[in-house]
């Protein structure tokens, strides 16, 4: 919703107030249009593999929906770990092995619907859960690779908002680009009359003025969202690994999810007193 609001306020500040002292119409000139757009379908495929492409392709409708990690959904993550963490404390690892193994059936997992449909959080969970129920790993070990896997998971996550801002960088060379074609093709119709000649250095022009508005009024803001997005999909699995390595640590449910909670921001922090009453009530059911 912002993203298009945005939009529209940097058409009308860059079109509103050049309408004031000049002529909209000189600024519609299809064939620069459609080569700036090409140049920039072309850059992008060329310099991306399909993995990267399918990812990016992927990833912008995302940015025009709200975000899904709101603090209703941490404290969903925050119960679902206390419970299955407490069943741990209560009955031992093995009890949980048929969670991990089956999480849909799981009458832990399927209480949280959110999570349970979240592929990426789910395998992150019942993988660790699962390393925990073998006893094989130490605590050190398994931050360790709880620290690779993050860094490949936030560096995939990225790469979208990476490749559009590559591409917010090339815009404007492309707009010169079609810039010169139009100064070349002026260059070649030198005896035309001085009114002809104007129009046609104004319509070369254009292509410079498309590259930069498209760059940093379209396409940055895109790619700005997309790391936004990325930065948030990252925090989850922060608060889950504070949490299992807490617990792996010896201590007690109530406190390694204090540990995860911690890993919040403001924004989507529950306070300690709000956990615990919702921790309480969901006990109660």
């Amino acid at each position: 919703m912002f993203l298009i609001i945005g939009y529209v306020v940097i058409l009308a500040s860059a079109l509103g107030t050049y309408a004031i002292h000049g002529n909209l119409l000189a600024l519609w000139v299809p064939t620069e249009y459609v080569a700036i757009i090409g140049l920039t379908i072309g850059y992008f495929v060329a310099a991306n593999d399909i993995k990267i492409i399918k990812a990016t392709v992927g990833a912008i409708p995302g940015i025009l929906k709200g975000s899904k990690y709101n603090k209703a959904f941490y404290v969903d993550a925050l119960a679902m770990l206390f419970e299955i963490l407490a069943k741990v404390r209560k009955e031992g690892l093995m009890s949980v092995e048929g969670d991990v193994e089956n999480p849909d059936a799981s009458p832990i997992f399927s209480k949280y619907p959110n999570l349970l449909h979240d592929h990426h959080v789910m395998e992150f969970v019942t993988d660790y859960l699962r390393m925990m129920v073998g006893g094989n790993l130490n605590t050190v070990e398994i931050e360790s690779l709880m620290d690779v896997e993050l860094e490949t998971h936030h560096h995939e996550a990225a790469e979208p908002g990476h490749v559009v801002s590559s591409i917010a960088g090339a815009v404007p060379a492309f707009g010169i680009v079609v810039a010169v074609m139009g100064v070349v093709n002026v260059m070649g119709s030198v005896g035309s009359p001085p009114a002809v000649l104007g129009k046609m250095i104004g319509g070369a022009l254009v292509g410079t003025f498309l590259g930069i508005l498209i760059s940093y009024g379209f396409v940055e803001p895109v790619s700005k969202l997309l790391e936004q997005k990325a930065n948030e999909g990252a925090t989850i699995y922060k608060t889950i690994k504070m949490v299992l390595l807490a617990s792996m640590s010896g201590y007690a449910p109530q406190v390694a999810i204090e540990f995860g909670r911690k890993t919040l921001g403001a924004g989507v922090r529950p306070s300690f007193s709000e956990l615990e009453e919702e921790l309480k009530a969901r006990k109660g059911k």
